[in-house]
């Protein structure tokens, strides 16, 4: 037993692993079957995701009815938990089954191009879909690096490395020494992927308006742009409920190359709502995505008033 793993963060891994070694043999229209029949449960029973979710919708979709977004809202958890399902098939699945479920590949000629021109590609990739398709194909398709935090339950930390680099791709740690890492792939026209729509620790963002309200956003982009000079794009693999996946590649709005970062961050959550317009509710609505406010970084002595959540 390493240091610091209890014993029943163990079992609770070994429990999570067998979970998705079983279900890494099935078909996909099973686990969207078994989804649809979970995600109302999740949304019925998990207090936490629901108020998220739908305090989300409710600030981004304000012309929409309370019914609409209360669909909205199933429909996402639903997406959220297929997700949860489709890991071992993602991690663990064969490869060619993975692979012959990506039946459509769109904009691969965004990154095509910028590696022929000699420069590398920053790939955006939200929370969408089933990133970890679109991870299985960049990395069988391409030189591929990607920023990975270990997860909270230490003992799965090698099997999901072991799913995410089993095509080929260069997990680095989200430190300076990764970020060196991405630099160095980028300058070998490689191509890496960023979460764009995660909120980063303090110090390492700004505020930048996502669907209209400010939302605290990292600011690795610019500095990554204005050292490689590399092409940005947004990439998602879009799920076909029961059928497979449609891999997309995206333009980045243009103000992503903009060397101000407050510009850039504008620019990366544009991109990011162009993505989530495909298809709303494969997004994860449930992440707390505006839980840092401007009045918190300013000191105000109200701060919590402010919050959503």
């Amino acid at each position: 037993m390493a240091r610091g793993e209890s014993r029943s963060s163990i079992l609770q891994a070994r429990a999570i692993a067998t979970l998705w070694r079983s279900l890494a043999g099935r078909r996909l229209a099973t686990l969207w079957r078994l989804a649809r029949l979970v995600g109302p449960l999740v949304e019925r029973l998990s207090r936490r995701e629901r108020q998220v979710t739908r305090t989300n919708l409710a600030e981004v979709y304000p012309s929409r009815s309370p019914a609409e977004r209360r669909q909205l809202s199933r429909q996402s958890l639903t997406h959220s938990t297929t997700t949860m399902l489709e890991l071992g098939f993602a991690w663990m699945g064969a490869p060619e089954r993975v692979e012959a479920a990506i039946l459509e590949v769109h904009g691969r000629e965004l990154l095509d191009e910028a590696r022929a021109e000699g420069r590398g590609v920053i790939v955006l990739a939200p929370h969408f879909g089933n990133w970890e398709v679109l991870n299985f194909w960049l990395s069988g398709h391409f030189p591929f690096t990607a920023m990975y935090e270990p997860p909270k339950l230490a003992p799965l930390d090698p099997i999901i490395r072991q799913g995410r680099e089993r095509q080929g791709a260069r997990l680095v740690p989200t430190t300076p020494r990764g970020v060196a890492a991405l630099l160095k792939a980028l300058k070998r026209t490689e191509a890496v992927g960023i979460l764009p729509d995660q909120e980063p620790n303090w110090g390492s963002g700004v505020f930048a308006p996502f669907y209209g309200r400010l939302a605290y956003t990292a600011t690795l982009l610019p500095k990554l742009v204005a050292r490689t000079e590399a092409r940005v794009v947004i990439g998602v693999a879009l799920r076909l409920p029961g059928k497979g996946f449609a891999v997309h590649f995206l333009s980045a709005d243009e103000r992503v190359y903009d060397p101000d970062e407050v510009t850039s961050a504008t620019g990366v959550n544009a991109s990011v709502e162009a993505a989530i317009a495909l298809d709303p509710a494969q997004y994860q609505w449930e992440y707390k995505r505006y839980r840092k406010t401007p009045q918190e970084a300013e000191g105000h002595p109200e701060y919590r008033r402010f919050r959503l959540y």
